[in-house]
């Protein structure tokens, strides 16, 4: 019974992913989404994939130099933490900077289909998402939560949520507890048109935003309690 009852809940975990990578990424709120995320190649065949979380935990170990045990990424925004994060989003952003389409020089050579195999990503993916999140990485300074959480319920709540959790299915990432600077980095490289891969609406609403308005945003972010 107990054999059974895990196949079925692996089953359901992974038919959102397979459905996904029958079709284009859904429709979601504004114009260009389907052009940002575009299900085809690799990033198709690797979210019709059942990743496998030993087989992952063992792949990622090349990947510990910069993400740290337990992928907790760093404090200092040269790395995010990963554990928790949505293996569709993780997928997405490794196929992404495979392909070239997101641009990260520090990351491509890991990410190349030399060192990791389609199945490997899909596993690393698998991974991560089971792992448990820590709590209070890299927390902003706390001195503009109040401008911050009014321009993320005015602008950002639409897509990654009330809390902060994203949307696994839509590609949304979850940003609740996410380091600060990481945030900070990310917002900035998107309004300036620097990310490569980032989904056009979001570019288009931090476009106007000042320096000051992406830290009270990114520092909210950090403060919310990821799930």
């Amino acid at each position: 019974m107990v054999k059974w009852m895990t196949k079925l809940l692996v089953a359901l975990w992974w038919l959102p992913l397979v459905a996904l990578a029958q079709g284009q990424a859904p429709a979601t709120a504004g114009s260009g989404v389907r052009a940002w995320n575009e299900i085809k190649g690799e990033k198709r065949e690797v979210l019709k994939l059942q990743g496998d979380v030993a087989r992952g935990e063992e792949a990622f170990k090349i990947c510990q130099g910069c993400h740290k045990q337990g992928a907790t990424g760093s404090s200092s925004g040269a790395y995010p933490r990963l554990a928790g994060q949505h293996a569709t989003v993780l997928i997405e952003q490794m196929t992404d900077i495979r392909s070239g389409i997101r641009r990260n020089p520090k990351m491509a050579p890991f990410a190349d289909e030399h060192v990791l195999t389609t199945q490997e990503i899909a596993d690393i993916a698998r991974f991560l998402q089971a792992l448990p999140i820590q709590a209070n990485l890299g927390r902003g300074p706390g001195n503009s939560l109040d401008r911050g959480k009014a321009l993320y319920e005015k602008d950002c709540v639409i897509c990654h949520g009330n809390k902060g959790q994203g949307d696994a299915e839509k590609f949304f990432p979850l940003v609740a507890g996410q380091h600060f600077k990481y945030l900070l980095r990310q917002a900035v490289s998107i309004r300036d048109g620097q990310r490569g891969n980032a989904n056009p609406d979001m570019a288009k609403v931090l476009k106007p935003y000042s320096d000051g308005d992406l830290e009270a945003v990114a520092d909210y972010m950090s403060g919310l309690a990821a799930p």
